[in-house]
């Protein structure tokens, strides 16, 4: 190979966490660094309108498209699976919400890795992880006990309030859902609209926080339009057990494999491949590679490289039930978008003053409660939209109403993404096995109970709610159950496939559903990470953009120290 095929770094995926890692290490300019994204360019206007998300998602422009295996949890449906696919990644097409999720879910995350690290820490606390936080974060009130200045992500309070919302917050209040300030604190209990990704009006992706600004690096290469086919490998490993970086190393990467231009071409890392490809993605490569469950491997004639029965498996993600209920007498987008010159007026608003509707993420409003009390911190969500629509994809209802989802903070039920062939061109099959617990059908009824009593607090009563989905006359458990698996869909937060765990003295895992380290180095693998939401061991409480870039963080600190 040329000297141009060969980097120190090589970084599969350009969403947020690849953004990130190619920011902080091409910073040192002894560093080569090559960054690999499938998709194309993000300058395509949609996806800075924020309500742009309604003609990226489900668009092969910038989506993946995969779609989910028929799920019996579901009714037997198959649903859209959404991963970004374009410079940017997910953070390119996403609700642009900002959530950090709750102390209590890096308490699990330190239990997992045997790392206190990874707790919320705080003045007295010994954890990073809000300390982390705040240094990536320019938030719109400045620096204060919660929040940093300066940073690369921008974090702003949404640009359009909504009578309908503020009603709904007021019904929640009145069933003991508080209002509060914010959720990025620590306990997210109670209501509050959410804070988002954007600056002034336009949607701030983790490319242009972290990519674009330092896009004229002479020592950053990017490939766009470049799929990666299968990771490169040799059994020389002498030189790392030296250095003690993986006593137990079988293989080391050196390189990959890819499709750019219609030609299968190679690339050389002299340090490292970092994949952050995704939670669907990373694990698929990882697999086609040979570094997965053996049994699998063999039985799509993919030669064993190192046997990981933890690749692939671990798939969680937070499963909306999707409610809707006619309102009357108040604005929604819903009647805001019946005709050509109230839509108009939304186009000017934004034109000129860059708020209104066009500023709106899918949801603007949201919730966390207990479904028990006797629990420590919240386990249900409410993502409330003042719209309403048959499903994803087509047109809004022609009459007002509104959609509070609610969804499972901490489900128990476990899917898995896995090969369907050797073929690195083949998408893989995503099962997601939602409901398939009895613990997260049980919440799914007690969420849907509590949408209803918020619907019917007091504060509402002038709108005149009207329950269409799931229906009035659905009201036993069981009824409940089937209409959860028959509206419930993603709420595209998947995580957990090449999950993090604690290991021993001698390097071993403590757990064989382990494949990543605290620092998110693969077991028996030299020269490979793992660096996005395939990396949580549980998932957080909420949306997951702002999670994976702490994981970003971490890890590029632990690469360059």
């Amino acid at each position: 190979m040329n000297s141009a095929a060969e980097y120190d770094f090589i970084i599969v995926g350009a969403g947020s966490a690849g953004c990130l890692l190619a920011n902080r290490l091409s910073a040192n300019p002894d560093h080569r660094v090559l960054l690999i994204e499938a998709g194309g360019k993000d300058n395509w206007f949609w996806i800075k309108v924020p309500v742009g998300y309604l003609y990226t998602i489900a668009n092969p422009r910038t989506d993946w498209c995969f779609t989910t295996d028929a799920d019996p949890g579901l009714a037997g449906r198959s649903i859209h699976y959404a991963r970004g696919r374009v410079i940017g990644g997910c953070s390119s097409i996403n609700a642009m919400i900002h959530m950090r999720g709750q102390s209590a879910d890096y308490e699990l995350w330190a239990q997992a890795t045997a790392d206190e690290r990874w707790l919320w820490g705080g003045s007295d606390g010994p954890g990073e992880t809000l300390a982390i936080y705040k240094g990536l974060e320019d938030y719109f009130g400045g620096a204060d006990e919660w929040h940093g200045a300066g940073g690369e992500i921008r974090v702003e309070q949404p640009r359009v309030r909504w009578k309908i919302l503020d009603a709904w917050q007021a019904a929640a209040a009145e069933v003991g859902i508080a209002p509060i300030d914010e959720f990025n604190r620590g306990d997210n209990s109670g209501s509050a609209y959410f804070h988002v990704n954007q600056r002034r009006g336009r949607r701030w992706s983790m490319a242009d926080a972290f990519l674009h600004p330092i896009a004229r690096r002479s020592n950053l290469t990017v490939y766009t339009q470049t799929q990666a086919l299968r990771l490169l490998m040799d059994n020389q490993v002498h030189d790392d057990q030296r250095r003690g970086a993986w006593k137990t190393a079988q293989h080391r990467v050196t390189g990959l494999q890819l499709l750019k231009d219609g030609q299968i071409v190679d690339v050389r890392a002299r340090r490292e491949v970092i994949l952050s490809a995704g939670a669907i993605g990373s694990p698929h490569l990882m697999q086609l590679s040979g570094l997965g469950p053996a049994g699998l491997l063999a039985q799509h004639q993919v030669p064993v490289a190192v046997d990981l029965p933890g690749v692939g498996e671990n798939l969680q993600d937070h499963l909306q039930l999707r409610t809707v209920y006619r309102v009357q007498g108040v604005r929604t987008v819903n009647t805001l978008y019946r005709n050509w010159i109230t839509r108009g007026g939304m186009g000017l608003q934004y034109m000129t003053l860059r708020s209104g509707p066009m500023t709106m993420p899918p949801s603007t409003l949201g919730a966390f409660a207990k479904s028990d009390p006797a629990l420590a911190s919240p386990d249900l969500e409410w993502h409330v939209q003042p719209l309403s629509l048959p499903k994803f994809g087509e047109p809004l209802h022609s009459f007002g109403a509104i959609t509070p989802s609610v969804c499972n903070l901490r489900p128990s039920s476990r899917g898995h993404v896995r090969l369907a062939d050797a073929d690195p061109l083949t998408y893989p099959k995503i099962s997601c096995n939602y409901l398939s617990t009895d613990a997260d059908r049980h919440i799914a009824v007690k969420g849907l109970r509590m949408t209803r009593k918020i619907m019917a607090a007091p504060a509402l009563a002038r709108y005149g709610p009207q329950e269409l989905l799931p229906g009035p006359d659905l009201v036993s458990d069981e009824d409940l159950q089937h209409a959860a698996g028959e509206l419930g869909t993603t709420i595209f937060h998947p995580v957990g496939t090449c999950t993090m765990g604690a290991f021993d003295s001698q390097g071993i895992p403590r757990s064989a559903a382990t494949v990543l380290d605290t620092d998110c180095r693969v077991y028996r693998v030299a020269g490979l990470r793992v660096v996005d939401a395939s990396a949580m061991p549980t998932i957080t409480s909420g949306n997951t953009n702002a999670p994976v870039m702490l994981i970003a963080e971490r890890a590029a600190r632990a690469i360059l120290g």
